[in-house]
């Protein structure tokens, strides 16, 4: 009898767990953190590892912002995601800081230590035959379109290869990124000057810079009319002075037929507009300070050139000035061009072991998930047109619509010298110039003379 009864009650037991595990409620693989077999990419990626080079501020571990008090992710969860979706596989991370990238990132592709690199020095490195040509994996791939991307990101880091006559693709935009002119709508409401036109002039910047300058017939604090960086960035800021007046750096890509045109009568006029400009900004310019009030209730600046996403559109927002601030698109040609083309491209190491796995993370990288999160998480800017269309886009579309717009119309390619030594000859010519050690027709004279030395010895 008792047999019976055991009988009958594992045979209950067993039907119970059948029609539980049956259920319809049941939602196991269902909910949004399951894995779709959708998102599984097809191959055999056991036991495969890639290296991924990133340059900035990413984490892997999740942190607080120090200023909003808001919780940001960490790669952790990009790393995660990828290897969900190449079951096996594993990706590594070599974050690097700005400072030295440049040589860092020479002496990783030396060593062979990485997969794929964050390369804003791309024509540089592909110069060197260290990075795979793309177009290949581009046009092989169905289910990857370069139409994803914003106007001109792709063509804005083409580069030439050591034995190539024309501009390729070696990368892929990852970070977006681009240049304007900010300003405080607050300050020019307070001094009855009207906002700067989407496409202001020099002469117009000039005209609000001084009439902004001096006492603020509101408050009484001494307001200043402009700044822009006097060291650093400075090469960048002249070179968009000359395309506004329709002029140039030069001509040319590959380093054996480059022209400059430092030396150019725009090249000129436009630093000694800076130099003019310079009365009308606080002291410290090329010491990188008298902005120290910018986007604080405090500020005393009201225009602001050559600035970038990364520390105006957040960080205003996250200072509740989000609607305070404006942008306007830095100078432009008479067809709508200027401006530094800026960002960074993803590549592949010519010597990757595994180069299918790697270009996986490359689209990977350029898709919706990781591009949400470069914005939403690691105040970055997209590449990619979708971000249009996220919420967390429309929260902040004042700021990052001028943004994106800046971002289709730079001067493209990219500047090839602009990782280079030339860079550095005229930035410091823009220096000596404004701490009054040069005129400005010696100070582009120079610059023209030393970048050419520079390039005949590198030739």
């Amino acid at each position: 009898m008792e047999k019976v009864k055991r009988f009958w009650f594992m045979l209950l037991l067993i039907l119970t767990v059948a029609i539980v595990g049956c259920s319809p409620d049941d939602t196991a693989g269902d909910g949004d953190d399951s894995e779709s077999s959708d998102d599984v990419v097809e191959g055999d990626w056991e036991g495969q590892t890639i290296n991924v080079q990133l340059i900035g501020d990413f984490d892997m571990e999740d942190s607080t912002d120090p200023v909003t008090g808001e919780k940001t992710q960490g790669l952790q969860v990009i790393k995660d995601e990828f290897e969900s979706q190449h079951p096996g596989a594993t990706v590594e991370f070599t974050i690097m800081p700005w400072e030295g990238y440049t040589e860092k990132t020479q002496a990783m592709l030396t060593s062979g230590e990485a997969d794929v690199y964050q390369m804003p020095g791309i024509a540089d490195f592909a110069a060197q035959g260290v990075l795979e040509p793309l177009e290949p994996y581009i046009e092989e791939d169905p289910d990857f379109n370069l139409d994803r991307f914003i106007d001109n990101q792709v063509d804005g880091w083409k580069a030439l290869g050591p034995d190539s006559d024309e501009l390729g693709i070696y990368g892929l935009p990852f970070l977006g990124d681009a240049r304007f002119i900010a300003y405080d709508k607050q300050l020019f409401d307070e001094w009855g000057v009207e906002y700067l036109s989407k496409y202001p002039t020099m002469e117009e910047v000039a005209e609000k810079a001084k009439q902004m300058t001096g006492t603020n017939p509101e408050t009484g604090e001494q307001n200043y009319g402009i700044w822009f960086r006097g060291d650093w960035s400075s090469a960048f800021t002249l070179i968009n002075l000359a395309e506004g007046q329709n002029g140039s750096w030069g001509s040319g890509f590959a380093w054996d037929e480059i022209e400059f045109n430092f030396d150019s009568p725009e090249m000129e006029s436009g630093l000694e507009w800076l130099l003019e400009m310079q009365e009308y900004a606080p002291e410290g310019l090329v010491s990188d300070q008298g902005s120290e009030k910018w986007l604080t209730q405090e500020n005393d600046i009201a225009i602001m050139l050559n600035q970038g996403p990364g520390d105006t559109v957040m960080p205003a927002y996250a200072q509740g000035l989000g609607e305070r601030i404006g942008i306007a698109q830095e100078f432009k040609n008479d067809e709508g061009v200027g401006g530094m083309f800026a960002g960074s491209p993803i590549t592949m190491a010519k010597d990757s072991d595994n180069k299918e796995l790697a270009w996986e993370w490359m689209k990977f990288a350029t898709s919706e998930t990781v591009q949400q999160y470069v914005f939403e998480e690691a105040n970055g800017m997209p590449a990619i047109q979708a971000a249009e269309t996220w919420d967390s886009y429309a929260e902040v579309e004042n700021l990052m619509a001028p943004t994106m717009e800046a971002m289709s119309t730079p001067w493209t390619p990219r500047y090839p010298w602009a990782s280079s030594q030339p860079r550095f000859i005229l930035t410091s010519e823009v220096e000596a110039a404004l701490t009054g050690e040069r005129s400005a027709e010696e100070a582009v004279e120079k610059a023209q003379r030393e970048s050419e030395e520079w390039l005949e010895n590198r030739n």
